[in-house]
């Protein structure tokens, strides 16, 4: 079976087509057969396709908005497809991520006009995000108006968190009313990243204990209990937990009425602010992206601290979840930081040896962008590296619900 995958971003829009086949488990026994990426939505926006994390071909594209990256993408595809990618009329279904589900989603969905509803619903918990999925549909109806397109929600594995992890200490009738409660985000990922790692350890997901990172522009750390998530450092929205690209995370709640009192801000500015100016761009003024701050890390104050800051925080999680959880057998780094950001996997690393972890320092010099272990055959708790593959998640869980 032939999945086109969608997943829109922050400004970018990656498209995947995954092949699935009858016997696969797990998402990454299937086969990715062309990547490509729209970046830079609404501003100058470019088309690149990618052989693994390599980009192998550029050029502009027009994207004002979702939508119309979605339309551009399908007529260059149109245009390329053939030999050695599949035609559009051999796609068997569409998987598009949308961010926030809510507790009303634990599987794909095939989008509808009530799924559709409810995912504008939540668009008030994930504004960036749930808007961007809802715009990628019109051109894949016209464009394929006889396909499924199937939801897949980044909430859904994180529906397993217990209510005294996932309540705030709020009066019970308000958060009912409001559904107020922490609903961890990153979930395609995260149950990827559990699912290899049982593979490599030739174990069943169920009998994993682990704590895995989404480190990326968008952050969050998972602690997962026999293979069911039981806490994420994301909550009611994508806002909460780590310190992230532009993203603030956690702050105290009375920040927001003392900088619109000072600054004379009203609330959309301060949560512009505390989404868009802040976290490793706002601290650092320099860059989101930690490739690009390490080249200034001895050089820029500025820098040292946003990357100290960073590190300390994914570090502190960490400890969090392994003291949660009891007892761990790994911590596995993904997302683009935790693949070849060698400096925060030092850092992590270093500050959990009361935990048993012990850092192999020749192979957090060679794992950059590649799958490994981190760790040393000594270490009590095991690291891990392992690049997420959310595109073949989604057309994994997709293929699931087809078969």
């Amino acid at each position: 079976m032939n999945i086109l995958v969608l997943n829109p971003g922050g400004n970018s829009l990656k498209a995947e087509f995954i092949n699935c086949r009858p016997e696969q488990r797990y998402a990454f026994e299937a086969t990715k057969l062309i990547s490509v990426s729209v970046e830079g939505i609404g501003k100058d926006p470019t088309l690149s396709r990618f052989e693994g994390k390599r980009s192998v071909h550029s050029e502009p594209i027009e994207a004002r908005d979702y939508a119309n990256a979605t339309e551009s993408f399908l007529g260059w595809y149109e245009k390329n497809s053939g030999g050695h990618f599949p035609d559009l009329d051999e796609i068997n279904c569409v998987a598009v991520r949308v961010v926030h589900g809510g507790d009303e989603f634990d599987s794909p969905r095939v989008i509808d006009s009530s799924v559709e509803k409810k995912i504008i619903e939540f668009e008030k918990l994930a504004p960036l995000h749930n808007k961007s999925s809802v715009e990628v549909l019109a051109p894949l109806r016209r464009r394929m108006a006889n396909l499924p397109i199937y939801g897949v929600f980044d909430t859904a594995f994180h529906l397993t968190i217990p209510d005294y992890a996932s309540r705030y200490a709020i009066p019970l009738d308000i958060a009912d009313k409001h559904k107020i409660r922490r609903y961890g985000f990153h979930g395609i990922s995260h149950r990827y990243l559990l699912e290899r790692y049982a593979h490599l350890a030739e174990k069943a997901p169920a009998e994993c204990n682990v704590v895995s990172m989404h480190l990326e522009s968008g952050c969050s750390v998972t602690a997962v209990q026999q293979g069911r998530s039981v806490d994420n450092t994301m909550g009611l929205t994508p806002l909460e937990g780590l310190m992230m690209g532009t993203r603030s995370g956690d702050v105290d709640p009375s920040l927001i009425p003392l900088l619109m009192r000072e600054e004379h801000m009203n609330m959309d500015d301060v949560m512009t602010l505390l989404n868009k100016k802040s976290g490793l761009l706002g601290v650092s003024r320099e860059s989101l992206d930690t490739r690009i701050l390490m080249r200034h890390y001895d050089s820029n104050s500025q820098v040292k601290l946003a990357m100290d800051m960073f590190a300390y925080r994914v570090r502190k999680a960490i400890g969090a979840y392994l003291a949660a959880l009891g007892s761990a057998e790994a911590i596995i780094f993904g997302g683009g930081i935790g693949e070849n950001a060698k400096f925060v996997r030092e850092y992590v690393c270093e500050g959990l040896r009361s935990f048993g972890v012990e850092i192999d320092a020749e192979a957090n010099e060679k794992l950059i962008d590649i799958e490994g272990r981190l760790s040393k055959t000594t270490s009590k708790v095991a690291a891990w590296v392992i690049p997420t593959e959310e595109g073949m998640q989604m057309a994994h869980e997709c293929y699931q619900v087809q078969s």
